[in-house]
């Protein structure tokens, strides 16, 4: 597979040399024409030199890397001779040419074709342009994104096709709802994955409100990430159900717990009452760690606009503290200063105090991931765009299967979880003491 990359890398130089085509003036400037504005209402028939350039550079690296991966696959055969001391396996011309709807329009692709002469039949098929792929995945991964953005599926057509121009004709109303029913096939497939092949170390858990409502109660979305004992972070769970609700949490614990989901070290979430009590029915010895963001909007609320910004600060001051100890201190002033004008704001930090910190007994590299429910937060904001733009359109299904297909295309560049080769300590049981492994030396400092 080396190989591929190399002949990619060389195949890119190709599109440097024709960019390198576009005459500099004495200036050493490309020319223009004065009049550069272009009508959109003419977007079928806008010609760009330059992408025009690049997209034969890509259609030239494609094919470039497909032959590379031929002669990889041919290299298999080469020791299988004909009676008549011939390669067994050859050329066998190309399949038709077909069109691949990438970023920058249409790239025509032709994979070549292969025959055994004798044996068993042989075909090759080029893993970087799979059989009956006609769109890259770029361009399926905009589409839950141009959807929950607003963009109705009737719209979809018209909304690529201003993005990629007129190659996009072919993703009609039908085709996106025939993507979207496959999206729903896939979600039913990943629900009943197996998990018991990895060891979950930390989940966050949080509840999505969708804008949705059924009779009198908001619809959201219960979701759950887990990272493995390698670091990686993985969607576990996308479950509909009521936030408050711990018979709607115990449910999607219940099944996780039956899919072979271990018990967690560590979960991450925010003060709703649901998720902890039924974490504490099904998975009894996993820790408690509150969210710090949710814990100080929380908080924030309940004082008056002008003594917010010094309240962040305080706050800031205990979950930033170094050790434990700075932060009883700074948690402990915190109650001191707003406790006798501002009680309710206090009794909600204080309820939670042992929950709130109890990231100090964990490596201190993971401590940025551990103290708030972000990764959920960020994957999932453009979900409540959505719901607010089409008003209640988007069906319970809908939303589960858009969320799990955003999901999906998030989890592809989600970086590994910071220090995790620490991971394998946590799950031996190894003490942390202020994010610092307990050993005997500084337990006896200590």
């Amino acid at each position: 597979m080396n190989l591929v990359f190399k002949e990619l890398k060389k195949a890119a130089y190709l599109v440097n040399l024709m960019l390198a085509d576009i005459k500099p003036t004495n200036r050493g400037y490309a020319t223009m024409s004065k009049n550069n504005v272009v009508d959109i209402n003419n977007r079928d028939t806008i010609t760009d030199e330059l992408t025009e350039m690049l997209k034969t550079g890509a259609q030239q690296l494609i094919q470039q890397a497909v032959q590379t991966e031929l002669a990889v696959f041919m290299e298999q055969y080469s020791h299988q001779l004909t009676s008549d001391g011939k390669a067994s396996v050859v050329r066998n011309g190309y399949q038709p040419e077909r069109e691949i709807l990438t970023g920058i329009g249409s790239v025509p692709v032709k994979i070549p074709k292969v025959r055994s002469k004798e044996g068993k039949p042989v075909t090759f098929h080029s893993a970087l342009v799979p059989p009956y792929v006609r769109k890259a995945k770029s361009i399926e991964a905009s589409l839950p994104w141009l959807y929950l953005k607003g963009i109705s599926t009737g719209e979809m057509g018209e909304a690529l096709k201003v993005l990629v121009g007129s190659d996009a004709k072919g993703l009609s109303a039908s085709t996106v709802s025939r993507l979207k029913q496959e999206w729903g096939q896939e979600y039913q497939q990943w629900q009943h994955k197996p998990l018991d092949k990895d060891q979950w170390v930390y989940i966050w858990a949080d509840g999505i409100y969708s804008g949705l409502r059924s009779e009198d109660t908001k619809l959201c979305a219960l979701v759950i990430i887990g990272v493995n004992e390698r670091g990686h972070k993985h969607f576990l769970a996308i479950e509909d159900g009521v936030r408050e609700s711990t018979q709607s949490w115990r449910e999607v614990l219940l099944q996780l717990k039956h899919r072979g989901m271990n018990a967690p070290q560590l979960a991450i979430g925010d003060g709703a009452l649901g998720f902890w009590k039924a974490l504490d029915e099904v998975y009894e010895k996993t820790r408690h760690q509150r969210c710090w963001v949710h814990k100080t909007a929380n908080i924030l609320n309940k004082l008056p606009k002008s003594s917010q910004p010094k309240a962040k600060q305080a706050l800031h001051e205990i979950w930033q503290a170094e050790t434990q100890k700075s932060a009883e201190k700074a948690f402990d002033l915190f109650i001191k200063t707003y406790e006798a004008k501002y009680p309710k704001s206090t009794l909600c930090l204080q309820k939670d105090r042992e929950e709130l910190l109890a990231f100090y007994d964990y490596p201190a590299q993971h401590w940025q991931s551990i103290r708030t429910s972000n990764p959920i937060e960020s994957t999932f904001g453009t979900i409540r765009h959505r719901t607010k733009r089409s008003k209640g359109c988007l069906s319970r299904d809908g939303m589960l299967h858009m969320m799990f297909k955003l999901g999906q295309c998030a989890q592809i560049k989600w970086r590994k979880l910071r220090g995790f080769g620490f991971l394998g300590q946590v799950i031996k049981g190894v003490q942390f003491k202020d994010g610092v492994e307990v050993t005997p030396n500084n337990q006896v400092a200590a």
